[in-house]
């Protein structure tokens, strides 16, 4: 019989990176809850309108990407492919703009899309997704890129590479699209199908197609920063003043547009060098207008989205993420081994890592197993060192032994653990 496999990019976390996984997000939520923000738990499937209304219909997302189908009542379903939709929604559903003028929000967990498999790249992928509704000065924008970018060097990441644009509002954006509309006339035929049909619907669309022949083309395009007014101008500026004031470089990417369709004034990607010609590890932007367009209240809101899995493949690879064991206790012996299985278990209740073999095998075999473990110690004791009333504790990494008394051995075990 044929065995069952995977569905093609959906990819099964296994525990050494599933322990990589932990510590991530060990570390995002130590990092966003010092800069106030508290964590929210979304469904993974929405109606399929709210990312039509929100991510915009004509992005590949929408049009291509989307697992989307009709429940049994024909309603369309659609599992989630990007968190800001749904975190919206849920801002609005429960009101929790008359809570507080400020809402700092995050969420993590697992998002959908029809692409092609590539290295950090997955149809099932997780995202750290974060969001600050209520506040509109730069200084709210120059905050979550900051704490964006710490959160990705204290994660590990090097070699970063934060660059910044602004796409306008609504006031300036559309002389903009006008400019670029009359630039591609004329070069229809040189565009893929894709960019030819979004020409008139949603020209700034053709900034963020990954075919060659538009990327050449659009590569003498107006520049949107040209058109800004005088306010997203003075926004702009004033965000980049904020960043250098925190230390923090950036390069201004006037072609940069994100590949969803709710941003207005500030964008922004966070690139590095690992990850081959698919190099963004995270991206953002402010969106003034989608709380409304989705029927909230008149909120301005920013946010950013890091790639899980890519951001785990960028990190170094160092013995120290290896899962280690406090204590692997071998026991010879029908008495040893009644004796190391209340040990172990009391250990467990301390919050120590430990294990033992229930097969009771060689000392040997029982050895090599807690060097398979990786365990920081081995308790060594059989019968006979019952009745002696003192067992050995073996160093794993050092091999050196010293004999420890029975009575007490719980309290001994667990100050030489604290103490390694």
């Amino acid at each position: 019989m044929d065995k069952i496999t995977a569905i093609r990019g959906f990819k099964d976390i296994l525990p050494e990176d599933a322990r990589r996984f932990w510590e991530v997000e060990f570390i995002a939520r130590r990092v966003f809850n010092s800069f106030g923000f508290r964590e929210i738990r979304t469904p993974i499937m929405e109606k399929t309108e709210l990312f039509k209304r929100s991510i915009g219909e004509t992005t590949d997302i929408v049009e291509k990407e989307m697992y989307t189908f009709a429940d049994r009542d024909s309603e369309f379903l659609t599992l989630r492919p990007e968190a800001t939709a749904s975190v919206i929604r849920a801002y609005i559903e429960h009101n929790m703009s008359a809570d507080q003028q400020i809402t700092k929000l995050f969420t993590i967990g697992p998002m959908f899309r029809r692409e092609r498999p590539q290295k950090g790249r997955f149809r099932q992928f997780n995202q750290i997704d974060v969001e600050l509704f209520g506040e509109d000065r730069p200084q709210s924008d120059a905050e979550i890129i900051f704490m964006l970018m710490h959160f990705l060097t204290i994660s590990g990441l090097n070699n970063l590479e934060l660059e910044i644009n602004s796409l306008g509002c609504p006031a300036c954006r559309p002389s903009f699209s006008q400019a670029v509309i009359k630039f591609l006339k004329g070069s229809e035929e040189k565009l893929c199908p894709d960019c030819r049909r979004r020409i008139n619907a949603n020209p700034l669309r053709v900034f963020d197609c990954k075919v060659e022949a538009c990327g050449a083309i659009i590569a003498n395009a107006p520049r949107i920063l040209d058109f800004l007014c005088s306010d997203c101008e003075n926004h702009f500026s004033q965000v980049q003043s904020l960043l250098n004031d925190l230390n923090t470089s950036f390069n201004i990417n006037s072609r940069m547009v994100r590949g969803l369709d709710y941003y207005t004034k500030t964008a922004f990607e966070v690139k590095t060098n690992a990850l081959g010609a698919q190099n963004a590890v995270a991206g953002g932007g402010r969106y003034n207008g989608l709380v409304s367009d989705l029927g909230g209240p008149e909120v301005p809101g920013i946010g950013f989205a890091v790639g899980f899995e890519r951001l785990i493949a960028c990190l170094p690879e160092e013995g120290s993420n290896k899962f280690k064991t406090d204590l692997f206790i071998a026991a010879l012996g029908a008495k040893a081994q009644k004796m190391a299985f209340g040990l172990t278990n009391e250990l467990r209740r301390e919050g120590f890592s430990a294990e033992m073999d229930y097969a009771d095998t060689s000392l040997k075999a029982q050895l090599k197993k807690a060097d398979k473990l990786n365990s920081s110690f081995t308790l060594i004791f059989g019968d006979k060192e019952i009745d002696e009333k003192q067992v050995l504790l073996r160093n794993m990494q050092t091999k050196d032994q010293q004999t420890v008394p029975l009575d007490g051995i719980l309290e001994a075990i667990i100050k030489i653990i604290k103490e390694r």
